[in-house]
């Protein structure tokens, strides 16, 4: 995703992190717990963020955050929903005192949170008030990729670690929500079969965007000419394997449509590009 979200939205620049193969490039989970949901004036209490390049663990901030205005800020937060109050926080390091490290945890990664938008904005204005200004102008939400991959009721996190069987003891801590988030990630990964980052920011769902990766496959075998398999989710239900061949792309379509005849009885099919999962042999 990023920070102006529609058809128009300026993809990530090229090159690294974004076009390296998705083993390679460095990914950076993050969860935030927070007094309120106004990042001007409200404030990060706990922060966890996993570095991570492939299977290994890169680096990991994880601690509880002390406001500068302590009294105010985690007295009246949401103490009911992550069970942080002010005397959890008093010996805490601000985020000032974190904000070095959280920049390295960050820096040159693709970030990736669920309902993103809320985290980013919370760590751009922590960053700031901080003295050390960061921008995180694209990242990956894994609220629209779980929509998109597994096409569930409820796509929260706390109904996605219910619907996997995950830990839910810590839920709405940090580190707990960054378990669950890697998790969650893993499982639509494995339905999406992305190549690069790229590939995964694609997804968007609330503009019906295809990816690009899925339009040059779907390309390369109406040239050819070959049956595939393609692994298609209709909306609210899950996802099914058709068997076709396919005979034309159509990008002129909002969204594009991938047309073709499916097997055996060679019934013309026109599927949404952007409900496509994945292409198999």
């Amino acid at each position: 995703m990023s920070r102006n979200q529609g058809t128009s939205s300026p993809p990530p620049p090229s090159g690294p992190p974004w076009d390296l193969p998705l083993t390679e490039a460095p990914l950076a989970f993050v969860d935030l717990e927070m007094t309120g949901l106004n990042p001007k004036h409200d404030r990060v209490i706990e922060v966890c963020i996993e570095r991570v390049r492939g299977d290994h663990l890169e680096s990991r901030v994880h601690s509880l955050v002390r406001p500068e205005s302590l009294a105010h800020d985690a007295a009246v937060g949401n103490v009911h929903v992550h069970g942080i109050d002010a005397a959890a926080l008093s010996a805490a390091p601000t985020f000032a005192d974190l904000s070095e490290t959280i920049a390295r945890a960050l820096g040159e990664a693709v970030v990736i949170a669920h309902g993103a938008s809320w985290d980013v904005a919370f760590l751009e204005a922590e960053m700031a008030r901080s003295g050390h200004p960061f921008t995180i102008a694209h990242y990956i939400d894994t609220l629209t990729l779980a929509r998109r991959a597994l096409g569930l009721k409820r796509h929260s996190l706390e109904a996605l670690r219910e619907h996997f069987g995950l830990d839910g003891a810590r839920a709405h801590r940090a580190d707990a929500d960054v378990a669950t988030l890697r998790a969650v990630w893993a499982r639509c990964v494995h339905a999406l079969e992305p190549a690069t980052a790229r590939d995964v920011w694609d997804i968007r769902v609330a503009e019906g965007k295809a990816r690009e990766r899925i339009l040059a496959e779907c390309t390369e075998h109406v040239a050819s000419g070959k049956p595939v398999t393609v692994v298609y989710r209709p909306r609210g239900k899950a996802e099914q394997p058709i068997a076709m061949v396919l005979s034309q792309v159509v990008r002129g379509l909002d969204p594009p449509r991938v047309i073709g005849y499916q097997l055996p009885g060679r019934g013309r099919r026109e599927l949404r590009a952007d409900r496509i999962l994945r292409i198999e042999p």
